[in-house]
């Protein structure tokens, strides 16, 4: 097989589109710091907190719809161990959405919060804070990582173009459109990006269905040929680890960054609570291409058609068979249609991941910790540098693995386990504090740690009831020890910070030995919450005065 040329000429035409994009919005977002006299900081990060209601929509769908979420659930529908009823991506999603927009799009956005971050930074102080971004940060690289091996993979199958060539090349044109123009060219780019995701999926979806190689899905749903029903099964062993899967995706959404930057930028909470409904609809839409790829690939004769045999997962490449169903079941012009769509999946979530860490780094530890006379053209630098550290640290990992659901899975486990917990308490718990928090922290990464991984070789400790071993003498848990994780460390966190209230307010120690300061610490965050509501009279910038003065001299735009 050579190098398919025409493929290659649509892909650099692609690129070449988004990354015009980009600089047009980098043009736009260098006008609105001229015209406003705010923060340039919030203008990068931002978009200076006026995204339209449409783009909003268009940018947090994109975001999620990435190519995680295309390649991984054809992978888990065409995986004849796992089936439909495993591939849960784009319900939780809906969960994600909702809770988000019900629960977490008020406090953070009518606080006028940069990151999620900030009501840590205002509670818990500076050096815990910091502790608790790493676990963010080692996401959004995760983020990265999963997203590019999605696109490498497609190219290598359908452009016959190497690996890593394919995962450089769209490394550096989504680096470099996410230094010039911030949230700006993220969201505007994502619109582009998601038209193109929906209409070049839905284009190959006949193609693929009416294949003369593969036998009607209806037929194979509920019935062996080729391989086990793409339907799945789900025994009532199996039910702990299904459900803990589930709430791992639906609320370990909840504790990224990129999540909030949407939020965020929008122009009122009620345009954020819209922007998180309407995309609960679009990611149920975009996931059903996917599923039916799969299942198509499940009900194909693979000896029949020019990929011969063994199958595709036979040969250890189901986290590719959606390039490769469109390789040897679509005609050529549409397989490279299918890889554009990809393309864009990929793009739409690097481009959020990049900007996320870089949003967390900049502002929470760099503006508030290292430098807070930083001057705005120096925090430009840093969140560009930032963006590029990330990139490459994620790029970096691409070569560990090539499995999509490995980085996928194992990114959102640390948000839900770690994070998920933490962020709960500190916005909707006025007795959480630093002390409950850090115990909390210890205590979700201790038992992350001990209850092991088998998709990274990592031995488990703890051994849950239900666990199970495998040929390999790998041990998988069956019970929802994650969302016990997360449990448990939720609860630790509030009990511990209760008592450690009751131990400083009762006099049982004296104030000198609170290094929390939580009572300061307490009372200053619900001196910043009501001075938002009161036209941010509160000006006691005494205690971490950068980001006092970002939560209450922002305005909603310019």
């Amino acid at each position: 097989m050579s190098l398919n040329v025409p493929g290659l000429v649509v892909m650099i035409v692609f690129y070449l589109v988004i990354l015009a994009t980009g600089i047009w919005a980098a043009m736009r977002s260098k006008k609105e710091e001229k015209k406003c006299a705010g923060d340039s900081m919030e203008i990068t990060l931002l978009a200076g907190r006026n995204i339209s209601l449409l783009v909003g929509i268009f940018t947090l769908t994109a975001t999620w719809v990435g190519g995680g979420f295309i390649l991984g659930i054809a992978e888990a529908v065409y995986n004849p161990t796992l089936g439909l009823v495993w591939a849960l991506m784009p319900v939780p999603y809906v969960l994600t959405f909702f809770l988000g927009g019900f629960f977490f799009a008020k406090p953070m956005r009518e606080n006028k919060y940069v990151t999620m971050m900030d009501p840590f930074q205002l509670k818990y102080g500076n050096v815990l804070s910091s502790a608790l971004i790493l676990p963010a940060l080692v996401a959004d690289v995760l983020w990265v990582a999963r997203t590019l091996v999605s696109l490498g993979g497609t190219m290598s199958v359908i452009l016959d173009l190497h690996y890593d060539y394919a995962i450089i090349i769209s490394a550096v044109v989504a680096i470099v459109y996410t230094l010039l123009g911030g949230l700006y060219s993220v969201a505007y780019t994502d619109v582009i990006q998601l038209i193109l995701i929906f209409v070049s999926l839905w284009l190959c979806v006949p193609f693929i269905m009416t294949n003369p190689n593969s036998v009607d899905i209806s037929l194979t749903a509920f019935n062996a040929t080729f391989q086990a029903p793409w339907i799945g099964k789900l025994e009532l062993s199996d039910a702990g680890k299904w459900f803990d899967d589930f709430m791992v995706l639906g609320l370990g959404g909840l504790a990224y960054q990129a999540f909030y930057q949407r939020i965020l930028s929008a122009s009122s909470y009620t345009q954020a609570q819209v922007t998180c409904f309407a995309s609960s609809a679009f990611c149920l839409v975009l996931g059903i291409p996917s599923m039916l790829i799969g299942a198509v690939a499940a009900s194909t004769d693979w000896n029949m058609t020019s990929y011969g045999t063994p199958t595709p997962y036979e040969r250890g490449a189901a986290g590719s068979i959606l390039p490769i169903a469109l390789q040897y079941l679509t005609p050529t012009y549409i397989a490279i249609i299918g890889i554009g769509a990809v393309a864009a999946a990929v793009m739409s979530s690097m481009d959020s991941a990049l900007l996320s860490s870089a949003s967390l780094f900049s502002s929470n530890i760099y503006k508030n910790i290292i430098r807070k006379q930083a001057s705005d053209r120096e925090m430009r630098w840093v969140i560009r540098i930032s963006v590029v550290v990330v990139g490459l640290a994620g790029t970096a990992l691409t070569y560990l693995d090539t499995s999509v659901l490995v980085f996928w899975l194992v990114g959102v486990d640390m948000s839900y386990t770690i994070m998920f917990p933490q962020l709960v308490c500190v916005l909707f718990f006025k007795v959480s504090n630093g002390y409950g928090s850090t115990v909390g922290y210890i205590m979700g990464i201790v038992m992350r740690i001990l209850s092991g991984e088998p998709l990274i070789g990592l031995p488990a400790a703890i051994k849950y009831p239900g666990y199970r071993m495998n040929a390999e003498n790998k041990m998988t848990q069956y019970f929802p020890f994650r969302t016990t994780i997360m449990m448990t460390s939720m609860l630790s966190i509030l009990l511990c910070s209760w008592l450690a209230s009751i131990i400083f307010n009762k006099g049982l120690l004296s104030e000198r030995w609170d290094v929390f300061k939580i009572n300061r610490m307490q009372a200053k965050a619900a001196a910043t919450s009501k001075g938002q509501q009161d036209k941010r009279n509160y000006t006691d910038t005494k205690v971490y005065p950068q980001v006092s003065k970002r939560l209450l001299d922002t305005t909603t735009s310019c």
